[in-house]
């Protein structure tokens, strides 16, 4: 989420047909309650960098947490933005372009609705998930569904080359059809990718797995990431340790960017529930320019993406006359 042209969480849309399931990676978890002194991986994910989400202004009087997306945390290939926003009545993410990349709204608490130019129109709630492709341009706005907070997780996700210019599309799915596992004090929300058996049905146009656990107090979870794949935890609530036994707890709202490895294990030592999410993508090793909700491969890309929009063309043809209402 941004202001101006601004960056925000994007809504349902549409409920689309059932989505493809992403091909199957050796992604996997195990769990206990009692702590073991052999290691879950012969090579285990060590914690590389701790990043604080600081609050900040956004939108139209919005907050965010932004953990991805700042300067000591500009991005993390396939990844270019993670914020943790809340939003009250009237505040909200007036109307807005996108292209180039795909956004993850993850709602926490309350509800966004969204309206595109395309027609569309649709409000997530909590445990909701939209995942929307804005390939070669969609315009909308995103605003809160009702009174009080509405609080959730917004993911950039960059799209390869060949895949910026594709046609934008939707992918909804509601906090009763989000796959669960549940074992030994540990709960997983499979968003995207499997965990613990269960798969999620969303298609990640860029390779993504991207889980929600809650480990309940001396819960333990040993979870397998693709070997090439970068990944990274943000944490909702409570505190763990992540990485290794010895490692020291984490509070909330860190994002803790992962080393190479077989997979990540945590431990929630503390007397009271910990969240995490754990997102994990294929990188694309391309260059990556971006300015504002804009984000191409080159600056001749970004210029046109910027007269696209200016003159209605190419992509943002219906913004012409369109206003959200």
């Amino acid at each position: 989420m941004k202001s101006s042209v601004s960056l925000i969480f994007k809504l349902p849309a549409i409920l689309s047909p059932r989505f493809s399931i992403i091909p199957t990676t050796a992604i996997s978890a195990t769990m206990s309650t009692s702590d073991h002194s052999s290691p879950a991986f012969d090579r285990p994910r060590s914690v590389i960098k701790k990043v604080l989400a600081k609050l900040q202004h956004e939108g139209d009087g919005a907050v965010v947490r932004r953990g991805i997306g700042r300067s000591d945390l500009k991005n993390l290939d396939p990844f270019l933005m993670l914020d943790d926003f809340s939003v009250s009545p009237p505040a909200g993410f007036p109307d807005h372009p996108h292209r180039g990349f795909e956004t993850v709204t993850y709602m926490l608490q309350g509800g966004i609705t969204h309206q595109d130019f395309a027609g569309h129109k649709g409000t997530i709630r909590t445990g909701d998930v939209q995942w929307m492709t804005a390939g070669r341009g969609i315009i909308h706005s995103e605003m809160p569904a009702g009174e009080g907070p509405q609080k959730g997780l917004q993911l950039w996700i960059n799209l390869a080359a060949h895949d910026k210019m594709m046609e934008p599309k939707y992918q909804e799915i509601l906090s009763d059809d989000i796959p669960r596992a549940e074992n030994d004090g540990v709960e997983v929300n499979v968003i995207a990718g499997e965990s613990m058996g269960v798969h999620s049905p969303i298609y990640t146009q860029t390779p993504t797995m991207y889980l929600d656990f809650t480990l309940k107090p001396k819960a333990q979870v040993h979870q397998s990431i693709p070997d090439t794949w970068t990944s990274f935890v943000y944490i909702i609530d409570g505190e763990g340790v992540f990485g290794s036994l010895n490692s020291s707890r984490v509070a909330a709202h860190h994002v803790l960017v992962l080393g190479p490895g077989d997979g990540l294990s945590v431990w929630n030592r503390s007397s009271n529930p910990l969240r995490f999410i754990l997102v994990a993508g294929k990188p694309l090793n391309e260059p990556i320019v971006q300015h504002g909700p804009f984000v191409m491969n080159s600056q001749s890309e970004i210029d046109q993406a910027i007269e696209d929009y200016h003159y209605a063309k190419n992509g943002f043809e219906m913004a012409k006359h369109w206003r959200s209402q």
